[in-house]
């Protein structure tokens, strides 16, 4: 494997990779970033926890070489705040013996405190697409100088509804650049937005689509409502030894305050929740507390599956199935980073076998089910959450079959006679 010095990396860079404790390339590293210096546009398929970061930004900031002019010469565009965050943190260590500029810039705050961060010019952007379009629009900054565009989490943005803002923004950035999509599947939708914003592109590809990470272990057990999941979950955690810093992804914020609720009577050590209802302040703040080692089990919902850098976690519970089945592989790929070892749980409903048996597609993989422990104490579900199953397996075969016509389908709305008739009723003679 050649090191970073062998890949020709700036003296600079190289004295923060050292620093950092980045001592050999990551296969998509390796491979990316000879690509990107040569400058021709890549489309990087790579999962979470494969170092695809670095491996845009190393070669980025090897072609910047120093800070230069007051407009920015690079955008790297990023669905969420917390990936934003993430992605200016690792420049911020990589610039570390360099004077290359660089904003991280997000919504959830006002435009004009991002807006104090270009005084002094920039190089590098990294932004949300709605946040970037702000700035640009107050005047903030131009894009005339621009000769790189990253889009990061290119599946990501496709799912959270930014394709309409993106082509707002590809307008008016110059037509000669260098782009760079990264993602972490390849879907149909990809193949497109590869075709309108690629030319002639270097695919790198390191792992088979949406191959899940090979150090970790993942099964399931089979939890019939809500409260036996709580109970499941706090037989777990009481194990200190074994779970020392677990991240719970949870469907909806409801199910998370729920779980959150739940643990923090329980279970011993720091707990944490993020969704997209924390204030930005408290978003940050746990970002922050994450990074440093400080909470054992942190909460979420996947507004965080590909933007919290949270350190050595050893598991990830799916307390719920993601709706979007790609971000099963996201979620579990918090685990097992820089070639260490995870577990990922998932707790799967009387519903779930629809959703179990796509995602073991996706993975080309089959999930072990492993008995639920004697100890756990299984509650009857109740009459809503029986209706809610009755309901959701309705749906799933209608989906199979379009004509199938379940115990909840709509019912014909009476006609006017009828509806007369009994309002009506006949007088008795």
């Amino acid at each position: 494997m050649a090191t970073f010095e062998e890949l020709g990396i700036g003296k600079s860079i190289v004295k923060a990779l050292n620093e950092i404790g980045f001592k050999e390339p990551t296969p998509i590293q390796q491979q990316a970033i000879p690509v990107i210096k040569s400058g021709q546009d890549v489309l990087g398929i790579a999962q979470t926890g494969t170092g695809k970061t670095a491996a845009y930004v190393i070669p980025v900031l090897h072609k910047l070489i120093k800070a230069e002019g007051n407009d920015p010469r690079v955008i790297i565009l990023v669905p969420t705040r917390e990936l934003s965050i993430q992605v200016g943190e690792e420049i911020r260590k990589l610039t570390q013996f360099s004077n290359i500029r660089h904003a991280a810039v997000y919504g959830g705050i006002g435009w004009t405190k991002h807006a104090v961060l270009f005084e002094n010019g920039i190089d590098i952007i990294v932004g949300t697409p709605g946040r970037l379009w702000d700035l640009y629009k107050q005047g903030v900054f131009v894009f005339k100088k621009v000769k790189t565009l990253v889009i990061d989490e290119a599946d990501r943005m496709l799912d959270m509804g930014f394709m309409p803002q993106l082509r707002k923004l590809f307008e008016l950035i110059p037509p000669k650049r260098q782009n760079l999509l990264f993602s972490a599947t390849f879907s149909g939708k990809i193949e497109e937005m590869s075709h309108e914003f690629l030319t002639f592109p270097v695919r790198v590809e390191i792992t088979p689509q949406a191959t899940t990470v090979e150090n970790v272990e993942q099964y399931f057990y089979r939890v019939p409502n809500l409260k036996t999941k709580l109970n499941l979950i706090n037989y777990l955690l009481k194990d200190e030894a074994l779970y020392q810093r677990v991240i719970i992804f949870c469907r909806t914020k409801v199910n998370a305050e729920e779980v959150y609720k739940n643990l923090k009577r329980t279970i011993i050590g720091k707990i944490k929740i993020i969704h997209s209802d924390k204030a930005q302040s408290t978003r940050i703040n746990t970002l922050e507390s994450s990074k440093n080692g400080e909470i054992r089990v942190l909460i979420s919902t996947d507004v965080a599956a590909r933007g919290i850098d949270f350190v050595g976690i050893t598991h990830v519970i799916n307390f719920d199935l993601p709706p979007a089945y790609e971000d099963y592989v996201h979620r579990i790929g918090r685990t097992a980073r820089a070639s260490f070892h995870g577990v990922a749980i998932s707790l799967i409903g009387p519903a779930d076998d629809f959703h179990l048996s796509n995602i073991e597609k996706l993975i080309r993989l089959e999930i072990e089910e492993k008995t639920l422990p004697g100890e756990i104490e299984v509650v009857e579900s109740t009459k809503e959450e029986n209706q809610a199953v009755a309901r959701e397996l309705d749906r799933q075969k209608r989906l199979a079959d379009p004509e199938f016509k379940g115990a909840f389908h709509e019912k014909k709305p009476r006609t006017f006679k009828s509806f007369n008739r009994k309002k009506n009723p006949k007088k008795r003679k």
